[in-house]
């Protein structure tokens, strides 16, 4: 794999109290990387806590004030997936806060019947989304789940990938939201694809299409956005001010989605 190099700045105005947790850094923490947290141009203290399959958050009490956050890191090489258990096969078959897929059985066995090839699944399901959604920046709320999703036929990357994982576990096949950084995205930004558990491994799918996913890096991973948002705010108020994130890769890869691919 090519040297990847992702860099992140998030601009806060911290109007109370709070709790921050940032999950913007690579996972694994194998990569060569700088991370920066400061209060009116002053370093402030944080924390690393361990998340799920080695992603890693970053937890600041913020007082009031401009709080940034800077981020870089440069990967070569790569690592393998993380290891999967039995209760995550579990786990990532059940609803969850914004993939409700009790609530799509009937949809997903409506529009999927007679597919019994997991592999065949996967790619009629990432068809199917691709095919329904429009992708519209800011079309949709951050409390909009699969089902809204589906009925307003249109979003962002979080939508499709919510609307992915929906289907596939109302069709009992396991799948799970990643963010990444995405090489090639355009606009640039964080991005969410969906791991689906295929023939004994992960398979990456992104129904958006707008990046390779050679040259991805997980960020975090989860049931949704519930799990891998780059920012939460607990228990005070901070207004975001400002994102901006890169992610480039020595030699972008060609895509058309149809391969298999594994994040790695």
């Amino acid at each position: 794999m090519h040297r990847r190099q992702v860099t992140a700045f998030l601009e806060l105005d911290v109007t109370e109290p709070a709790l921050l947790a940032f999950q913007v850094a690579v996972a694994s923490g194998s990569a060569d990387e700088k991370l920066s947290i400061t209060r009116d141009g002053e370093a402030v203290p944080w924390r690393e806590v361990p998340a799920a399959h080695d992603g890693r958050l970053h937890v600041v009490d913020a007082q009031v004030g401009r709080t940034v956050l800077e981020y870089a890191a440069t990967v070569s090489g790569e690592l393998p997936a993380p290891e999967t258990t039995e209760l995550d096969l579990l786990a990532y078959r059940r609803p969850s806060r914004y993939c409700p897929s009790d609530r799509l059985l009937s949809i997903a066995n409506g529009e999927f019947d007679g597919i019994d090839d997991t592999g065949e699944l996967v790619s009629a399901v990432r068809d199917f989304v691709y095919g329904r959604l429009f992708y519209l920046s800011g079309s949709s709320k951050p409390t909009d789940d699969a089902i809204d999703t589906l009925l307003l036929g249109e979003g962002v990357c979080r939508d499709y990938a919510h609307l992915v994982v929906a289907l596939l576990r109302a069709r009992d096949v396991p799948a799970r939201l990643v963010a990444v950084y995405a090489p090639g995205l355009d606009p640039m930004d964080f991005h969410a694809v969906v791991e689906a558990w295929v023939d004994g491994s992960w398979r990456v799918l992104d129904s958006t299409g707008l990046a390779p996913r050679q040259s991805m890096l997980r960020i975090g991973t989860g049931r949704d956005a519930a799990d891998t948002a780059f920012l939460s705010v607990h228990h005070g108020i901070a207004n975001l001010l400002s994102v901006r994130v890169l992610a480039v890769v020595d030699e972008l890869p060609n895509d058309d989605g149809t391969a298999v691919v594994t994040l790695t």
